[in-house]
C-alpha cells in the first residue's frame, strides 16, 4: 500500500462505518450514526488528536489492530508467539477488497488483508455491515511460515472505539433458573472485562455487553453493544485508558477465550474467529434489539414456518414413563391445540433417574413395551409433531458407553468431578461425533422424529483431550458440536432442533446459526420469567424464545400463581406448556384451549414485529409488547410483579407506535379476569365503544391502566 490515505465508508441500515487506510496501516475514524459524504471528509481531516506531555512523539491512534508495539497499551487484539519469540505483531496491509459498492460510493463490507513478514503470519479481517446495522468482524490467523515452531495463538479479538459520552456499561450475570439478571456499573479508567471459562456461555454470560450515554434505557439513549456469537469461551470487555485511545475515549472488545496451548497453527494453518458482532443505537436498548432481531431471522437456520404451540414432558412425568399415562396427555394436548409433543428424558434404556444410562440412545423396552414410535404414531395421528429429548455430549459413568469406551471422555482425570452424575464426552474425535450421529439418526428415523431438544447440562472444568495429549478442548469441542448438529440437519434437513443448556446457559447466536430454538430458562415461574424473558429479549426474538406455562406452584420456585397470569406470561415467546394437562380441570382445559386459539391468531404479528419495552419509575410494574412493522397493530402485556407505594393508576405511557396515526384500544379476556387492587377500572375501559387516540398521545401522554395485583397482566390490543 503506498502511503497516502484512503478511506472506505460501510453503511448499513443508519449506521456509517469508516476506515482510513494508509501507510501506518487500518483505523476506525467512526461507528455510530449514518455520515453524509462531506462529514466523512470532516471526519477524515480531524483525525488526528494532539501530541501531549510524556507520551509518543507523533499523535496516539488507535489501529483497526491494535497491539502493544504500535503504542497502545490496552488489550491487544492479537497475542500470538513462536517458541516465545516473535510476540510482536507488525503488520504490513497488503490487500483490501470491498464487497457491494452502493451507488453512493459506500460499500457493505470490507476485507483487509496484513502480512508479518517477520512472524511468518497473515491476518485477514472481514467486516460486513448488514441492513440492519449489525457489523460482523471475522477474523483469519495463517501460519505463513514453511517450518519453525507452531504459531502459538494466545488471543483473536475485535476491537471497535468509544466516544466519551459513552460513560455507562450493562452486561447480564445469572445461575440456573435466574438467567440474565442485568447489572450496571459506570466506565472508569482500566477495563471492565467478562471472560467465561465454562466451555458454554454459562447463566452468567455477559449475553450482549452495552455501553452508552448515562441513563440510557429501553427507549432513550445513545449506545454501543458487542455480542460474541460462539458457544464456548468468552472474552468481552469495555477498557478506558488515561490517555484515550487516538480521537476516540475508550474500546469494546470482543473474542473467543483461548486456553494457552489450545489454538497451535502449523505451516498454511488457519485459525477463523467466530462472528464479533456489534451494533449501534441512537434509540435505547429496543433499537438495538431491532438490529440484532433483524440478524437473527436473516440466519440461514431461522425458521420460516409459524412456530407450533408445544407440549414437554417433563415437569409432567419427569422420569415417571409410563406409556397409557403419556398417551392420555398426548390426547388431551391434542384437545386443547398443542401442534408439538416433545418426549423428554427418561425414554432410553437404563434411565430411571438421572445417575445412569445417559449415552445409551435406545428404547427402554421395559418403559415402552411397544417403543416410542407407539407415541410418536399416535402424536401425528392426532396432527402433532413429535419431538424427542437427546443430551448427545454428556455421558453417565453408569451406562454402556462409558463402561465400553471409558476414553471417550472429556478430561484426563482418574475421578474427574460429576456434574448431575455425568461427565462430558470428547467430541473433538470423529469416532465419538459419528457414533453420535449414528444413534440419533437412527432414531430420528425410526420413530419419526420431528423436533430434538438438546441439552447441555453442566459446564465443562478440566476441559482437556486425553486424545491429543491432554491439549485444552473447548474450542474444538465446540466446533464439533456445531459439526455434529450441522451433520445431523443435513440427512434430516426438516429435522428442527432446541437449543437447552441447563436452561439458559448456552444461548447465543453461535448456537441459533443452526438451531430453532432456545430454551431461556429451566423455571416456569411467570414472575422470574417476566425478567428473564425481557432480558432475553433484547438480544433473542420471541419466536426462538421457549416460553411454557407449568403447574400452579412452580416446582423450581415453589410459589403459586394464577393460570391467567401464567398464561399471560408464556404468551410473548414460542409458546409451550410443561405441565400434566390430565391434572388440569375442565375450566383450566378450557382456558388453555382459548390461550392456545389467541396465540395461533396473534403469533403473526408476535414473531414478526418490533419488540417494545416501556421505561417505567415503578420497577414493579412493566408494560412491554410487540408492535407492527407497518405499525398497524400491536399487543402489549401490562404486568405488576410486587407492590409498590404507589396506590394509584397514573399515566402510562405506551411507545413504539405511530405517533400520527389514530388508534383504537381494548382488553382481550380470552384469558379471564386479572387480579385488581381496585373497585373499578380506568373509565375508558368501562364505557361501551373502544377509545381511540393517537399513537403520539399514547407515548407522550399515555392512559391510566388499573392497578393489579402482584402475580397479574392484562393484553392489550392496538390496532390502527
Amino acid at each position: 500500500m503506498n502511503s497516502a490515505a484512503r478511506t472506505i465508508h460501510l453503511t448499513g441500515g443508519e449506521v456509517s462505518v469508516v476506515l482510513s487506510l494508509d501507510s501506518l496501516g487500518p483505523r476506525v475514524l467512526h461507528w455510530g450514526a449514518l455520515l453524509a459524504a462531506a462529514e466523512v471528509e470532516w471526519l477524515a481531516a480531524t483525525s488526528e488528536p494532539a501530541v501531549t506531555f510524556s507520551s509518543f512523539d507523533a499523535p496516539r491512534r488507535l489501529g483497526l489492530i491494535p497491539v502493544s508495539g504500535e503504542g497502545w497499551s490496552g488489550t491487544p487484539a492479537l497475542e500470538w508467539h513462536r517458541a516465545g519469540g516473535n510476540a510482536d505483531p507488525e503488520l504490513v496491509m497488503t490487500e483490501v477488497t470491498l464487497q457491494e459498492r452502493q451507488p453512493d460510493s459506500t460499500a457493505r463490507g470490507a476485507t483487509l488483508v496484513l502480512d508479518d513478514a517477520r512472524g511468518d503470519v497473515r491476518v485477514r479481517i472481514s467486516l460486513l455491515l448488514d441492513h440492519h446495522g449489525v457489523l460482523s468482524v471475522h477474523t483469519e490467523v495463517t501460519s505463513t511460515a514453511t517450518t519453525g515452531p507452531d504459531l502459538d495463538l494466545g488471543a483473536v479479538r475485535a476491537v471497535m472505539p468509544l466516544p466519551p459520552r459513552a460513560t455507562e456499561i450493562l452486561d447480564f450475570t445469572g445461575r440456573w433458573t435466574r438467567e440474565r439478571e442485568p447489572q450496571r456499573v459506570p466506565v472508569v479508567d482500566g477495563a471492565h472485562r467478562r471472560a467465561t471459562r465454562r466451555g458454554r456461555p454459562g447463566h452468567d454470560a455477559p449475553f450482549l455487553l452495552m455501553v452508552g450515554t448515562h441513563g440510557f434505557g429501553f427507549r432513550s439513549g445513545e449506545l454501543w453493544g458487542a455480542h460474541v456469537a460462539w458457544s464456548g469461551d468468552q472474552d468481552v470487555s469495555i477498557e478506558r485508558l488515561p490517555e484515550g485511545a487516538g480521537t476516540h475515549s475508550a474500546v469494546i472488545t470482543a473474542g473467543e477465550l483461548l486456553a494457552p496451548g489450545e489454538v497451535r497453527l502449523g505451516p498454511g494453518e488457519t485459525y477463523r474467529s467466530p462472528a464479533l458482532l456489534f451494533a449501534w443505537a441512537h434509540a435505547g436498548i429496543d433499537h438495538m434489539s431491532e438490529a440484532f432481531h433483524g440478524y437473527v431471522r436473516d440466519l440461514d437456520a431461522h425458521p420460516s414456518t409459524p412456530r407450533p404451540l408445544t407440549l414437554n414432558t417433563w415437569e409432567a412425568v419427569y422420569f415417571d414413563h409410563d406409556p397409557a399415562r403419556l398417551l392420555d396427555l398426548a390426547g388431551i394436548a391434542a384437545r386443547v391445540g398443542v401442534e408439538r409433543f416433545v418426549l423428554d428424558d427418561g425414554w432410553f434404556a437404563g434411565r430411571p433417574n438421572d445417575r445412569s444410562g445417559l449415552g445409551d440412545w435406545s428404547v427402554d423396552q421395559a418403559k415402552w413395551p411397544n417403543g416410542v414410535k407407539q407415541l410418536a404414531d399416535m402424536v401425528h395421528g392426532h396432527g402433532m409433531e413429535f419431538g424427542l429429548w437427546f443430551e448427545p455430549e454428556m455421558v453417565n459413568l453408569d451406562s454402556d458407553l462409558a463402561r465400553h469406551h471409558p476414553d471417550w471422555i472429556l478430561g484426563t482425570r482418574d475421578d474427574p468431578a460429576q456434574w448431575r452424575h455425568q461427565l462430558v464426552l470428547d467430541l473433538t474425535r470423529s469416532e465419538v461425533r459419528e457414533h453420535l450421529l449414528e444413534r440419533i439418526s437412527s432414531a430420528v428415523t425410526s420413530t419419526g422424529v420431528d423436533y430434538i431438544k438438546w441439552d447441555h447440562n453442566r459446564d465443562l472444568h478440566g476441559p482437556v483431550s486425553r486424545a491429543a495429549g491432554g491439549a485444552p478442548a473447548v474450542h474444538r469441542q465446540t466446533k464439533a458440536t456445531y459439526a455434529l448438529i450441522d451433520a445431523l440437519r443435513k440427512r434430516h434437513p426438516g429435522l428442527e432442533i432446541e437449543s437447552c443448556a441447563s436452561g439458559g446457559a448456552r444461548v447465543d447466536l453461535g448456537i441459533l446459526s443452526r438451531t430453532q430454538r432456545v430454551w431461556a430458562s429451566d423455571t416456569n415461574d411467570p414472575l422470574e420469567r417476566q425478567s428473564i424473558q425481557r432480558w432475553t429479549g433484547v438480544l433473542v426474538p420471541p419466536e426462538v424464545m421457549g416460553s411454557h406455562i407449568g403447574p400452579a406452584a412452580a416446582h423450581t420456585t415453589h410459589r403459586s400463581a394464577t393460570l391467567e397470569f401464567r398464561l399471560a406470561t408464556a404468551l410473548f415467546g414460542h409458546a409451550g406448556i410443561e405441565w400434566n394437562l390430565g391434572e388440569c380441570s375442565d375450566d383450566d382445559l378450557r382456558l388453555i384451549g382459548r390461550w392456545a386459539e389467541l396465540y395461533k391468531e396473534l403469533r403473526p404479528l408476535l414473531h414478526h414485529g418490533r419488540t417494545v419495552r416501556a421505561d417505567s419509575e415503578d420497577p414493579s410494574a412493566l408494560l412491554h409488547g410487540v408492535v407492527s412493522h407497518s405499525g398497524d397493530m400491536a399487543i402489549f402485556a401490562w404486568v405488576r410483579v410486587s407492590t409498590s407505594g404507589a396506590g394509584f393508576t397514573p399515566r402510562t405511557r405506551i411507545p413504539g407506535l405511530d405517533p400520527s396515526r389514530v388508534y383504537t384500544v381494548a382488553v382481550r379476556e380470552e384469558l379471564g379476569m386479572a387480579s385488581r387492587h381496585q373497585v373499578a377500572d380506568p373509565q375508558w375501559m368501562t364505557i361501551d365503544r373502544p377509545m381511540t387516540v393517537t399513537g403520539g398521545f399514547l407515548a407522550e401522554v399515555g392512559i391510566p391502566l388499573p392497578l393489579l395485583n402482584p402475580g397479574a397482566a392484562i393484553i392489550l390490543e392496538i390496532r390502527a
